[in-house]
C-alpha cells in the first residue's frame, strides 16, 4: 500500500542482521502523517527490531548491520551526515515498561528540553507536555516528587510527556500498555487517539483489540520458514482484520496461529 503524499516515514527494502544472521528482510511500507500505524505479529517476528530502526536505537547494539533505508521527511535516516541524536529527538520512543529517571516528575519531563538546549519558558513547556499526556491534573501539585512515586500508568504517561516535550514529529510505542492494568490501558489508548492531531504514532502491540481500537493502518510482520521476519501485509486496519488478503494474516488475527 502506498500513499500519494504526506508520508512522514518510508521504509525501503529494509533488512536487519545481528551478528550476520537476518532478523528481518526486505521490509517496505509507508507511514502517513498524523495517523496511528500498528505493527502486529507473533513474538519473535521482528516487530521491535523494525520499530527501533526508526530512531536508530539498533545502532547501539554490537554486531548489527542494516541494509536498505528509511526516509524521514524524504531524507535518508542512515545517511552518513544524519545525526542520530537529532533523529531521536524528532522521533521519540516510549518503551514497553515505564522507564522514569530517578528524578522529580518535573525534571523527568524537562530532561530532553535541557540537554537539547531548547530555549523558552521551561515551566510552561513542562505543563503543556503533561497536559498533552493527560497527567497535569494528577501531578500539578507534586512536580517536585520523585517520578518513582507515580503508579505504573502514571509513569507511562509521564514518559509519553517526556517524549512529547521536545515536540517530535513521530512517537514510537513498543507495547506501551503491556504492563498496565485495564484502566491505565484505556487511558493510554485515549491519549493515543488525541495525540495524532500533533504527531504520527507507530505502535507495536500484541493486543489485537487494541490495534483495532487505535490504529488506522496495520502492518503484519511474521517469520518465514527460516525464522526471518518479513512484512506479509499492510493496509487499513479494518481490511486487515475483516478481509485480509494473506491466509497467514487471517490465521493470526483469528487466533489460529501466534
Amino acid at each position: 500500500m502506498t500513499f500519494d503524499d504526506d508520508v512522514v516515514l518510508e521504509t525501503k527494502d529494509l533488512s536487519v542482521f545481528y551478528g550476520g544472521k537476518p532478523a528481518i528482510e526486505r521490509v517496505s511500507f509507508q507511514v502517513p502523517r498524523n495517523e496511528v500505524i500498528a505493527i502486529i505479529g507473533p513474538s519473535g517476528a521482528g516487530k521491535s527490531t523494525l520499530i527501533r530502526c526508526y530512531n536508530r536505537m539498533n545502532d547501539l547494539i554490537n554486531g548489527v548491520e542494516i541494509k536498505g533505508d528509511i526516509l524521514f521527511e524524504g531524507s535518508p535516516l542512515y545517511a552518513p551526515e544524519a545525526d542520530p541524536t537529532e533523529i531521536r529527538f524528532r522521533i521519540g520512543m516510549v518503551f514497553q515498561r515505564p522507564n522514569p529517571f530517578p528524578k522529580s516528575i518535573y525534571d523527568n519531563v524537562a530532561f530532553g528540553l535541557r540537554i537539547n538546549g531548547i530555549e523558552g519558558d521551561l515551566d510552561q513547556m513542562v505543563e503543556e507536555s503533561l497536559r498533552k499526556a493527560a497527567l497535569w491534573a494528577e501531578v500539578h501539585d507534586r512536580l517536585g516528587d520523585s517520578a518513582l512515586t507515580l503508579s505504573g500508568g502514571q509513569q507511562q504517561r509521564m514518559c509519553i510527556a517526556r517524549a512529547l516535550a521536545v515536540q517530535p514529529e513521530v512517537v514510537l510505542m513498543d507495547e506501551p500498555a503491556a504492563s498496565l492494568d485495564p484502566i491505565s490501558t484505556q487511558a493510554i489508548e485515549s491519549l493515543i487517539r488525541e495525540l495524532i492531531e500533533d504527531v504520527t504514532i507507530v505502535i507495536v502491540t500484541h493486543n489485537m483489540q487494541q490495534a483495532q481500537r487505535v490504529a488506522k493502518y496495520a502492518a503484519v510482520v511474521m517469520t518465514d520458514e527460516s525464522r526471518v521476519g518479513e512484512l506479509i501485509e499492510y493496509g487499513p486496519t479494518e481490511q486487515i482484520f475483516g478481509t485480509p488478503k494473506d491466509q497467514r494474516t487471517e490465521a493470526y488475527v483469528t487466533g489460529r496461529i501466534g
